[in-house]
C-alpha cells in the first residue's frame, strides 16, 4: 500500500513536471512574440502615415511612400491564391477519397513532403526559367504569381488531405446508403465538414506568399517602379523586396532604416489583417457546420 503511494506521488510530480515544463515553453514563445512584435511597432510606427501609405516612393526609396509595394503585394497574393487553392483541394480530394492506397500513392505524397521542403529560392529559378523564360511571360504579375503558388501548393495539398482525413467516415457511409454518389457525398458532405480546416491551409499559404522575397526576385519584382500595375504582364514592387532593397541599399541610411521599420510593419499587419480575416471566416463555417 504504501510503494503504491509512493508510485502514485511520483507520477503526479513527473506530470506537474512535464506540465510546467510545456507552460514554460508555450509563455516563452509567446514572449518571444511579444517582443518581436513590440519592437517592430516601436521602430516603425514613427513612419506610418497617410503619405507613406499612399504615395509613390522617390528620391531612391528614401523618400515617399510604399503604395505601389502594398498594391503589388496583394497582386502576388491574389494571383498565387487563384493558382493555388483550386489546384491543392482537388489535389487532396484525390488523394483522400479517390487514390487508392498502393505505391502511386504513397509516391505523390512522398514528393508532396519533398515539394514542400525544397529552399525558396530553387522555386525562384525554377519559375525564371519556365514562366519567365520557356513560355516567354517574362519578369510579370503572372510569372511571379504561378511561382508563388507552386511553392505553396505543398501546403494546401496537405492540409486538405488531413482535413478530410479528420471527418469521420461514418458521414459517408451514411450519404452512400442514402444513395449518394462520391461525388455528391464530397461534394454536399464531407467538403462542407472540412471547410474550416481546408481554411487553415489559406491561412498558412497566405502568410508564406505575403512574406517571400527569393521566388519574385527573379519572376517579378522591380527595384524601382513607382506606378501601379495596369496588366499581369507588369512588373510590380513588392513588400519584401522593397523592405531588402531599402535596407542594403539606401543613401540616407537613416531614413532609409526608419522606412525599412516602416515598411515591416505594414507587411506584419497585412500578414495579421488577413489572418483574423481568414480566421473569422473558419468560425463561420465552423458554426454553420455544427448548425446543420
Amino acid at each position: 500500500m504504501i510503494g503504491g503511494t509512493s508510485t502514485h506521488r511520483k507520477k503526479r510530480a513527473t506530470q506537474k513536471f512535464v506540465f510546467a515544463l510545456f507552460a514554460s515553453m508555450s509563455i516563452v514563445i509567446v514572449l518571444t512574440l511579444i517582443i518581436i512584435l513590440g519592437f517592430i511597432v516601436m521602430q516603425g510606427l514613427p513612419a506610418i502615415s497617410w503619405e507613406f501609405l499612399t504615395t509613390m516612393p522617390k528620391e531612391g526609396m528614401t523618400q515617399g511612400g510604399i503604395y505601389p509595394a502594398i498594391v503589388g503585394t496583394f497582386c502576388l497574393m491574389i494571383g498565387s491564391m487563384i493558382f493555388a487553392f483550386p489546384i491543392g483541394i482537388m489535389s487532396g480530394i484525390y488523394i483522400n477519397e479517390y487514390a487508392n492506397d498502393g505505391l502511386f500513392k504513397r509516391l505523390v505524397k512522398q514528393m508532396t513532403n519533398n515539394l514542400a521542403g525544397i529552399p525558396s529560392i530553387v522555386f525562384g529559378l525554377f519559375g525564371m526559367s519556365l514562366f519567365v523564360n520557356e513560355l516567354g511571360f517574362g519578369d510579370s504579375i503572372l510569372a511571379g504569381s504561378l511561382t508563388l503558388g507552386l511553392l505553396v501548393l505543398p501546403v494546401v495539398i496537405r492540409t486538405t488531405e488531413e482535413a478530410l482525413k479528420a471527418v469521420d467516415n461514418s458521414f459517408r457511409v451514411g450519404s452512400y446508403a442514402l444513395g449518394a454518389t462520391k461525388l455528391q457525398t464530397i461534394r454536399k458532405v464531407v467538403l462542407p465538414i472540412s471547410i474550416p480546416n481546408i481554411i487553415t491551409g489559406l491561412i498558412l499559404s497566405i502568410g508564406r506568399v505575403s512574406g517571400e522575397t527569393a521566388p519574385i526576385l527573379f519572376t517579378v519584382a522591380a527595384y524601382f517602379l513607382p506606378k501601379l500595375p495596369h496588366s499581369l504582364s507588369d512588373q510590380v514592387m513588392a513588400l519584401p523586396y522593397h523592405l531588402y532593397v531599402i535596407s542594403t541599399s539606401g543613401t540616407n541610411i537613416i531614413e532609409s532604416r526608419k522606412m525599412a521599420y516602416g515598411t515591416a510593419l505594414v507587411l506584419v499587419a497585412i500578414v495579421l489583417i488577413l489572418n483574423l480575416l481568414a480566421n473569422a471566416l473558419r468560425r463561420y463555417f465552423g458554426k454553420k457546420v455544427k448548425m446543420n
